[in-house]
């Protein structure tokens, strides 16, 4: 019992941690899935870390979500910016090619090649916030972009990053705009996987219910965290580690 609870915690850190940051959750959990044997690694545990990752940024924006008066503006660009993720998202996962991206050989060169771009839109000057400068135009950039966070290695945080720092909206805003794109890339993800166990006995159990707080909470933390480190220092942290990040993965794949 406590190997299972070890292994829980290990993945909901893992989960909670990395799917904020501009870092990659799919490429770590696949990593942990390749070089640790964990006996509680299944789909319903895998829909259990994405719901309480999902439940977190609900919770920690809602009073953003629900002021609709004020807010529903952005909120719809939110959501048709998010389209392009979901459909391509699902014609992956429907024809099973997702899982043709999920090695190793791929994380390592997709952490290095968009570790460094995202260094390069990092440089960008500041000129946009959320609030007045979030338009079709620039929604839709960014949500094309998201597409490319089904590469594991990508990080859809990262590349949302990315791509708003390209059009120059501040560091604060662009981490709330990745945070918000993620409610339904976490949705569709959640659903997607529901799809799949549809027809398979499922039981809720303590595991289930300990990956959903430990997840939820995991990810609450790291959010506050990184907004307010961003408000204070560049991104040069997570590039540094997505480098060596790579170099390590390199290291193994070729020596």
């Amino acid at each position: 019992m406590f190997n299972e609870f070890l292994e829980i915690f290990i993945l909901s850190a893992v989960q909670g941690i990395s799917e904020f940051l501009p870092i990659s959750s799919s490429a770590h959990l696949i990593l942990i899935s390749s070089f640790f044997e964990l006996k509680t690694n299944s789909l319903l545990i895998d829909i259990s870390l994405h719901l309480g990752s999902l439940i977190a940024i609900i919770f920690y924006f809602r009073k953003d979500l629900f002021d609709l008066n004020n807010n529903q503006k952005y909120l719809n660009l939110i959501l048709f910016g998010s389209i392009p993720l979901l459909i391509f998202g699902y014609i992956l996962h429907t024809s099973e090619l997702i899982y043709l991206l999920r090695n190793i050989k791929i994380i390592a060169f997709t952490s290095l090649f968009f570790g460094i771009i995202l260094f390069f839109s990092d440089q960008a000057k500041t000129e946009k916030n959320i609030t007045t400068n979030l338009d079709f135009k620039s929604i839709i950039f960014i949500g094309l972009f998201q597409i490319l966070a089904l590469i594991p290695g990508v990080s859809r945080a990262g590349i949302t990053l990315t791509a708003a720092r390209f059009l120059k909206f501040n560091r604060v805003d662009s981490g709330k705009i990745s945070f918000l794109l993620s409610i339904p890339a976490l949705a569709g993800a959640s659903f997607l996987g529901l799809k799949d166990l549809i027809g398979q006995p499922i039981e809720i159990n303590y595991l289930i219910i300990f990956a959903i707080i430990l997840s939820f909470l995991f990810s609450f933390i790291t959010v506050k965290f990184f907004l307010n480190f961003i408000n204070k220092f560049s991104l040069n942290i997570f590039i540094i580690y997505r480098i060596l990040l790579s170099l390590i993965l390199f290291g193994i794949i070729y020596l």
